[in-house]
């Protein structure tokens, strides 16, 4: 334990395990055995760390879910009193936060690895290695396969879920529930061949305008004088 780190009360941490300085682990947390956790690192009260993780600086786990309730013409918070499990083998990189369940768990299963800057809400289930590149977002609720892969500044919605082997383009997004064993692009995301089709539509389309515009025109041209000849 580096100078400057706290464990708080009813916290246990394992053997070989290195606290950085400036982290700090809350009340009744656990984190197992051979873990690192770089400086001002945050593992809130209640979460579990499995063996071996590793929390790049800045990381933290645990933080309050995004639970607000309306009231009236203002907004309520709603207590965030579940916890979150990292399980063995999980590498989160700098800055990146994981929040609690709102009543359960949040959970990141065995071998996954989260860049810098990663967004995970409360609640999300994600699956065994898994990689997710930095500037990603996932709401909460959702949940997500084995073996995944999400490019930069990727987003998936919250209350779907996504299958495995599933790799979802940078900046693509998931809108819906997803089957595995695909590649997805675009928002909202479809098949990688159906967008590069589209993204490579999307150049002509001035184009386009102006020649469906040319049609209609000679098209009414058309109508009027079939119109004057009938008559």
């Amino acid at each position: 334990i580096y100078p400057g780190a706290v464990v708080s009360a009813g916290a246990r941490i394992g053997k070989g395990t290195q606290l950085h300085s400036g982290v700090v682990i809350g009340a009744d947390a656990v984190v197992g055995e051979d873990c690192l956790l770089h400086a001002n690192v945050t593992v809130r009260e209640k979460c579990i760390l499995g063996d071996r993780v590793i929390l790049q600086p800045g990381a933290v786990v645990g933080s309050d879910g995004f639970g607000f309730a309306p009231d009236g013409s203002r907004y309520f918070k709603i207590p965030q009193a579940g916890y979150v499990v990292i399980e063995d083998d999980v590498e989160i990189g700098s800055c990146s936060c994981v929040d609690r369940g709102t009543l359960g768990v949040t959970r990141i299963a065995r071998g996954t690895k989260i860049d810098n800057l990663v967004q995970i809400a409360h609640n999300v289930l994600i699956g065994e290695d898994t990689i997710i590149v930095s500037q990603v977002g996932i709401a909460g609720s959702t949940t997500i396969g084995n073996h995944c892969t999400f490019g930069g500044q990727s987003a998936v919605v919250g209350h779907v879920k996504v299958g495995d082997n599933v790799t979802l383009a940078g900046r693509g997004g998931i809108v819906n529930n997803v089957d595995g064993r695909q590649v997805l692009a675009g928002v909202p995301a479809m098949p990688h061949r159906d967008w590069l089709k589209a993204t490579m539509t999307m150049s002509h389309l001035p184009e386009m305008r102006k020649e469906l515009r040319q049609l209609k025109k000679e098209m009414a041209e058309l109508k009027s004088k079939l119109a004057k000849e009938d008559s």
